[in-house]
């Protein structure tokens, strides 16, 4: 009997994994060693001394009312280049960064107009945050896969929505509440009011 087969008197264990989750499956619940060894290498590389952010979007310093605004609402933090990358940061630190990486990348996807860069960014974007070979992935049910997986034979400039959605929704229910109470939150407001208090 291989690996993949179970005999019917078998009972399986509860668990929030699939029974049978192979390496080839679309979604996070492999429960194989394989996953397992992915996860270990996963976080290794992500062990970098948090330095200055790369490629952070270009902003101007945020001001006071802007950073407390932040607070008000997730939307408004993720309409404002400075609190993304102040939230890119955060996110860092809890070694989610690809989340906020695969949103700004479907955001410039949606800017394009010429067919053969979308066809390519969208490639490049399916390769780095939604295929479950790549270190970045993120993720997404098995339902919002599908519909990616159909959209990928002709690819457009919303090929990606659904997924955007996903990962938008989730930052803002886990991330964002975390994202308020930390230090990096916490003493950039201080920063910034000590600064205008000063001025």
């Amino acid at each position: 009997m291989s690996r993949h087969e179970t005999s019917p008197t078998t009972v399986q264990p509860a668990s929030n994994h699939r029974p049978n989750a192979c390496c080839f499956c679309w979604c996070c619940c492999c429960s194989c060693s394989w996953n397992e060894d992915r996860e270990r290498a996963w976080r290794a590389s992500r062990e970098t001394k948090l330095e200055t952010i790369p490629n952070c979007e270009a902003c101007s310093k945020p001001t006071p009312e802007e950073v407390r605004g932040w607070a008000q609402s997730f939307d408004k933090l993720m309409k404002s280049p400075a609190g993304r990358n102040v939230f890119r940061e955060f996110l860092r630190t809890e070694y989610s960064e690809e989340n906020m990486l695969f949103w700004l990348a479907c955001e410039e996807l949606k800017t394009e107009c010429n067919k053969h860069t979308i066809d390519e960014k969208a490639k490049t974007i399916y390769e780095d945050y939604i295929s479950i070979l790549s270190p970045k992935e993120v993720s997404l049910d098995s339902r919002v896969r599908e519909v990616i997986n159909r959209k990928m034979q002709e690819p457009s400039t919303h090929t990606f929505d659904d997924a955007q959605l996903q990962i938008y929704t989730l930052m803002h229910r886990d991330s964002y509440p975390r994202f308020l109470n930390s230090a990096i939150y916490k003493s950039l407001l201080q920063s910034v009011s000590r600064s205008s208090s000063e001025s």
